[in-house]
């Protein structure tokens, strides 16, 4: 688990700015190649393929299960083998570190 994975999300506020284009491609770098930062910068999304229905709707409920726990939530879709997740925080119109904790803590749970 990176040190990323282990800090928890701090609540924005209506003045929280996004972060600056370096300092979050800085923490994707901390991420699984799959995260991509897009929507030019203000979102991180990726795609993740599992071998079967079982394992998709497992991941997806673990990541809901965080994303509660942090109460940041991020956007997924999801099919029999295939997980789309985008994280981005609306009060700030961008990212902040809050999406790069929350998609570390989905990371972990990938590792496991």
């Amino acid at each position: 688990m990176t040190k990323l994975a282990q800090k928890h999300c701090i609540p924005c506020e209506g003045k929280t700015p996004p972060l600056p284009p370096t300092d979050a491609a800085m923490l994707k770098n901390e991420l699984r190649p799959e995260w991509e930062i897009v929507d030019e910068g203000r979102k991180l999304a990726a795609t993740f393929q599992f071998k079967n229905y079982y394992h998709t709707t497992a991941f997806v409920n673990a990541a809901i299960y965080l994303a509660h726990r942090e109460d940041h939530h991020p956007d997924i879709s999801f099919g029999y083998k295939t997980v789309q997740m985008t994280w981005w925080t609306h009060t700030a119109n961008g990212l902040t570190e809050n999406d790069f904790i929350c998609a570390a803590q989905v990371d972990a749970l990938l590792n496991k």
